[in-house]
């Protein structure tokens, strides 16, 4: 099985993460904010990748480093987990229609951290969740998950629409990139040898 544990603790925040990459998209999220969980929740459930995560941040601050520091841990948790990246289709795609909203994420297991973020989320808040949370998390997922990882909002005018239509994008394409080519289950998706 292609899975990892990742345990993060510093003065700001204790993380603990696990993933299944050949899950079925179980999750048990539990970060102490919620629409952030509802987040991670529809990330595991649509890219099949099992997810438990447990957060414990200084909240008393804001949700900042609890969500940037989760951010992080799955990151680790996601590289950890596809090893030397033997066998994946390693690029993903989607298209993703919500309501008013519509994201586009293209995605390079590549090792190569990037982020290109291109979605106006309208409003400061989702209830009482920081709306500029939302590229925090996807920077540091980028950033230590070695992701190459463009977000391109098409349409929408509802912030959770929004936010909620990225994280699906996301997943969607991470299922794609994280399977196993049958057609090269044996070798490194890279002319390099390496990713």
């Amino acid at each position: 099985m292609r899975s990892a544990k990742i345990s993060r603790q510093t003065a700001e925040t204790e993380i603990s993460v696990e993933v299944n990459l050949d899950g079925t998209g179980q999750y048990d999220n539990q970060t102490g904010v919620g629409f952030f969980d509802h987040m991670l929740d529809q990330l595991a459930r649509h890219s099949l990748i099992d997810m438990t995560i447990r957060a414990k941040g200084d909240y008393h601050i804001d949700d900042h480093h609890t969500v940037e520091d989760t951010g992080i841990a799955l990151g680790q948790a996601l590289a950890e987990a596809l090893g030397d990246k033997k066998g994946i289709r390693r690029y993903g795609e989607c298209h993703l229609p919500m309501d008013d909203a519509q994201v586009r994420c293209a995605l390079d297991l590549s090792g190569r951290p990037y982020l290109i973020w291109n979605v106006d989320l309208p409003t400061p808040k989702i209830g009482t969740f920081d709306t500029e949370l939302v590229r925090e998390f996807f920077q540091a997922l980028s950033t230590h998950g070695g992701i190459t990882l463009h977000i391109n909002q098409l349409h929408g005018f509802n912030s959770h629409h929004i936010a909620e239509a990225a994280f699906k994008a996301v997943a969607r394409a991470l299922r794609l990139a994280v399977e196993t080519d049958p057609r090269k289950a044996d070798a490194i998706p890279s002319t390099k040898g390496a990713l």
